[in-house]
């Protein structure tokens, strides 16, 4: 038989449910500036020009408004926590859609073995005396730093 405080026990904890992806809510007010910025007239004119239309920046709007209510419950409404992260989800899946669709080059799992070999000697012989390879020397300490020179240019 259920008693009273088991049920307050149950409503704490569903109240202390947290969110695994909360990294992925950004701050609130960025989701307010890019809809301000989708809405504004030169991203209408934008749009209208690319797509030949207006695009729905409600999404953007809808995201600030789930971003605040979850901010200023302290992350207890929990429903609008999940719904920023959906929308985050779904915005990350539509920007990487055409880089999962590439099959022209194969992925790789680690880097080739010679990655790290030395470069080849016409390539040295072109970088000799480079600002980068001086740098370069400084850095490893394999030369001294040069000290700069200055010239002053005076027209009379």
């Amino acid at each position: 038989m259920a008693t009273k405080s088991d049920n307050a026990d149950s409503k704490s904890d569903k109240s202390k449910e947290s969110l695994n992806d909360a990294w992925a809510i950004r701050p609130c007010h960025l989701y307010k500036e890019e809809y301000d910025d989708c809405t504004s007239f030169k991203a209408r004119f934008h749009q209208y020009f690319i797509f030949g239309k207006d695009t729905d920046c409600s999404q953007w709007l809808t995201d600030y408004r789930n971003c605040e209510r979850y901010q200023q419950s302290n992350g207890n409404d929990v429903a609008a926590g999940k719904a920023v992260i959906k929308s985050e989800e779904e915005r990350r899946k539509i920007r990487l859609r055409a880089h999962f669709a590439n099959d022209t080059w194969q992925k790789r799992k680690e880097p080739p073995l010679d990655w790290a070999a030395p470069l080849p000697d016409w390539m040295e012989k072109r970088n000799e005396n480079t600002y980068l390879e001086v740098k370069q020397k400084e850095l490893s300490g394999q030369a001294a730093p040069q000290g700069e020179e200055r010239s002053l240019c005076t027209i009379m």
